[in-house]
C-alpha cells in the first residue's frame, strides 16, 4: 500500500496498521513505523508480560481479541502501558480475561498465593478508552508517574470474585501522579473502587462502583504521602462496604488538602456511608488519630443516599482538620459513632 493519499489537489501521510497475534509480534511492531497497533487474540505465557513500553509516541493502539495469560504465582505486572502521546482504546468485542479464579483464595495479595497485578500504568499526555476486563487475579490498574492522562468508559468487572474468593481486586490504585481523569467507567469487585495514594489534580468522575469498598484517599505509608486538589464527583456507589472514605495512617507525616466530594449517590451501603479518619491501619483502625497526615480544605457537598440499619451514616476521627464545608443526607444507618476532631463552627450529623 502506498504511504500516501493523493487528491487533486494534494497529497497526504496514510496512517499504516500492523496486526499482533504474539509477543514477538508486538516487539517487531514497536520497532516498526507503523501509527496503529491492532493488538488481536493473543495469549501471553506464564511469568512474562504484555508489554507496551517504548512504543513510538503517536502511537494507537486497539485491543481487537481476547488477551489471556499463562498461570504463575507472581506479582506481575501482566500488561504495561508505559508510553508519551498513546491512544490506547478497546475495540468490539475485545477482552482482557485474567482468569483470577486461578489465584483467589480469600486472601487477597496479603497471603496465600502471589498474585499478579493487572495493569501498570505509567502514561503520559495520553489516553486510554473503552477497555473491558474481566477477573482481575489482584490489583486491577496500578497508575503510577502519569501526568495528564485521561481514562474513560472501562469495564472492570470481578463479579465473581464475589462467589470465588476474589479479594484486594481494586480498580483503580492512582500514586505519584498530575492531572488523572477518570470517568464513565464501572467497577465490580472486592476492594477500592478507587484509592487515591498521593497525586495532584486528580478527578474521578461519574463512575459507578458496586460492590467492592467503594472510593478511598489513602494517604501514609508510601513514598510519598501527598494528596492535592483531588475531586470526586457525580459518582455512584451501589451495595459496597463504604461509600466514601478519606483515611490516613496512624502516626504518618503528609497532607491531604483540597478533596472535593460532590454529588455522590449511596445505595444499600454496608458499613459507613462517609468516613473519614486519622488512625488508619491497614489490619484496621487503632486508637486515638493523629495530626500528622493533617486533612485541609474538604468540601462534601449533595453527598445523598442510604446505608444498611447495621451501619453508620456518617464517621469523622481526625486531627489538626481544618476549613471544611458539608452538606450531606444520608439515612438509614442505626450505628452511633462520635465523631471527633471536626473543625470548629461546622455542624455535622454524625452517627
Amino acid at each position: 500500500m502506498s504511504p500516501y493519499i493523493c487528491g487533486i489537489l494534494m497529497c497526504v501521510a496514510a496512517a499504516s496498521a500492523v496486526d499482533v497475534w504474539n509477543l514477538q509480534q508486538l516487539e517487531a511492531a514497536k520497532r516498526g513505523n507503523d501509527l496503529t497497533i491492532n493488538v488481536r487474540d493473543i495469549f501471553v505465557p506464564a511469568g512474562q508480560t504484555l508489554n507496551f513500553e517504548f512504543v513510538k509516541p503517536g502511537t494507537t493502539i486497539v485491543f481487537r481479541g481476547r488477551v489471556t495469560f499463562g498461570y504463575k504465582e507472581w506479582r506481575g505486572p501482566l500488561i504495561i502501558l508505559k508510553g508519551r502521546n498513546l491512544k490506547i482504546k478497546g475495540g468490539a468485542g475485545h477482552i482482557f480475561d485474567g482468569e483470577g479464579r486461578r489465584w483467589w483464595d480469600g486472601t487477597g495479595t496479603n497471603s496465600g498465593k502471589i498474585k499478579p497485578y493487572m495493569f501498570y500504568v505509567q502514561l503520559a499526555d495520553s489516553s486510554v478508552r473503552g477497555l473491558t476486563i474481566k477477573n482481575s487475579p489482584a490489583h486491577t490498574f496500578a497508575i503510577n508517574d502519569c501526568n495528564h492522562i485521561s481514562i474513560n468508559n472501562v469495564m472492570i468487572d470481578n463479579r465473581d470474585g464475589n462467589r470465588f474468593g476474589g479479594h484486594n481486586t481494586d480498580g483503580f490504585d492512582v500514586a505519584k501522579s498530575h492531572r488523572v481523569i477518570i470517568a464513565n467507567s464501572t467497577i465490580y469487585n472486592q476492594d477500592d473502587c478507587l484509592a487515591i495514594n498521593s497525586g495532584t489534580e486528580i478527578t474521578f468522575q461519574r463512575n459507578k462502583c458496586i460492590g467492592g469498598h467503594g472510593i478511598a484517599v489513602a494517604v501514609g505509608g508510601y513514598q510519598v504521602n501527598e494528596a492535592r486538589n483531588i475531586v470526586i464527583r457525580g459518582c455512584r456507589c451501589i451495595q459496597t462496604k463504604y461509600g466514601v472514605r478519606i483515611k490516613t495512617l496512624l502516626n504518618g507525616r503528609g497532607i491531604v488538602k483540597g478533596v472535593k466530594i460532590e454529588n455522590i449517590l449511596l445505595k444499600d451501603v454496608t458499613d459507613a456511608g462517609l468516613l473519614i479518619i486519622g488512625n488508619y491501619l491497614n489490619s484496621g483502625p487503632k486508637g486515638e488519630p493523629t495530626g500528622g497526615i493533617p486533612i485541609e480544605d474538604l468540601t462534601v457537598n449533595n453527598v445523598r443516599g442510604n446505608v444498611l440499619a447495621k451501619g453508620t451514616n456518617i464517621n469523622v476521627l481526625v486531627a489538626n482538620a481544618r476549613n471544611w464545608q458539608w452538606s450531606s443526607n444520608i439515612q438509614g444507618g442505626q450505628r452511633r459513632l462520635p465523631c471527633k476532631g471536626i473543625p470548629n463552627g461546622l455542624r455535622i450529623p454524625c452517627g
